[in-house]
């Protein structure tokens, strides 16, 4: 099927049959107030934002915006995540295949861990960065071990195996699922849905196809299923089905996508907190003390590795290491991976430098001109992101260099 988007061709294989998406006349139907003599518009032609939408009592709409999430505090943690205190540093290489998911840790092991911790804290001198956080209840600094300990070991726990699709049982390629991912993150920037959701979506996608034979014709109804699951998890407005109905422009039904979406909550065995690179990203940038330029370059870096399918076999926290030490040397050469971030990141500098190359090629990729697939470097275009895909340091001979050594 064929998808188009901001006028943007996105070609996805599907029965045998031709869909379009017009995206100009999409936004045109979709951003329209409804006029007076027309028939109340169906969810999909209406604000699929993720607004509140209440009605007075006296028959007067009132919409509530959304609340902006505020920028990245130097030295302050937006989020209860924040706060979390990581396991001491892994310098384990990665195996080729996962092993099977690990057995949960017992109170004695989780006590051990976090004695580990403390240990080593005070041997390598480390600043506590969660120590003036003990007033705010919201950063549950007292839990903050207990949690990233939990965390670490969900991400493993739930880990995707390299070259999942390479099974002889499987239509699906890894250039299938570049396509559409890409179509994915147009969707979810016109949908004004949370990061979040985007890489949640995207992990549910790649633990199902990890697990189950799907065909061609509907690799796109388990995209928008998972996207659907995604923001009913992590939205407080989550869009209705009507509107991945109508994104889709009826390549499905409702009656399809609720089916899809019973079998991919019942594969996934309904578990869906796998952390996710944002969440170690938020820590990291704590430690580090980053500022918004560094944050958002980041998290850019993280968002490139979406469409990578060569890049789902590293977890979370691997990935959001790997992004702030690049944007950290990318945006202050005089930066060093010190103690401290090796300690809070659990990952030491040798450990990190082949995903490094592996990002810096990515980058050098998406700067190319024959570089088809590029709805994330045109979302990081945009002021609200502050045009940091634009910027010089993505096109400097350090970055080449590192691409060059992958």
């Amino acid at each position: 099927m064929a998808l188009r988007t901001n006028n943007a061709n996105v070609n996805l294989y599907g029965g045998g049959k031709l869909f379009s998406v017009n995206n100009e006349n999409a936004s045109a139907r979709l951003g329209a107030k409804s006029m007076a003599a027309k028939p109340a518009q169906r969810a999909a032609l209406g604000n699929i934002s993720n607004v509140a939408r209440t009605t007075h009592a006296a028959g007067k709409k009132v919409v509530k915006k959304d609340t902006k999430p505020k920028a990245l505090a130097k030295s302050k943690a937006t989020t209860s995540l924040q706060s979390v205190v990581n396991l001491p540093v892994d310098n384990r290489p990665k195996d080729v295949c996962r092993s099977p998911s690990p057995e949960p840790m017992d109170a004695m092991e989780v006590d051990s861990a976090i004695e580990a911790f403390s240990q080593q804290l005070v041997a390598l001198q480390v600043e506590d960065i969660d120590r003036e956080d003990g007033d705010n209840p919201q950063l549950c600094s007292e839990y903050a071990k207990e949690i990233y300990i939990y965390m670490r070991q969900l991400e493993r726990q739930f880990s995707v195996p390299e070259g999942y699709l390479d099974r002889d049982d499987t239509l699906i390629t890894g250039r299938m699922r570049l396509i559409l991912v890409d179509w994915l993150v147009q969707v979810h920037l016109r949908f004004h849905l949370l990061q979040e959701t985007l890489f949640l979506t995207v992990q549910l996608i790649d633990r199902f196809l990890a697990e189950h034979t799907v065909s061609k014709g509907k690799l796109q109804l388990v995209g928008v299923t998972a996207m659907f699951v995604a923001s009913k998890y992590e939205e407080m407005y989550p869009p209705e089905i009507n509107d991945f109905v109508y994104i889709t422009d009826n390549a499905y039904t409702k009656t399809q996508i609720r089916q899809m979406e019973v079998i991919m909550l019942k594969g996934l065995k309904f578990a869906l907190g796998k952390p996710l690179c944002l969440h170690f990203l938020r820590r990291n940038s704590k430690a580090a003390g980053v500022d918004a330029q560094k944050h958002t370059l980041a998290k850019y870096l993280m968002e490139l590795t979406l469409p990578e399918y060569d890049m789902v076999k590293y977890d979370p926290s691997e990935i959001a290491a790997a992004a702030i030490y690049l944007s950290m040397t990318l945006l202050d050469p005089d930066s060093r991976w010190c103690s401290k971030m090796a300690h809070y990141s659990m990952y030491s500098e040798e450990h990190l430098t082949p995903i490094i190359r592996k990002l810096a090629k990515i980058v050098c990729k998406e700067d190319s001109t024959s570089q088809k697939y590029s709805a994330v470097k045109t979302k990081y275009a945009s002021n609200k992101f502050m045009k940091i895909s634009t910027i010089p340091e993505l096109k400097s001979s350090l970055i080449k260099r590192l691409a060059e050594e992958s």
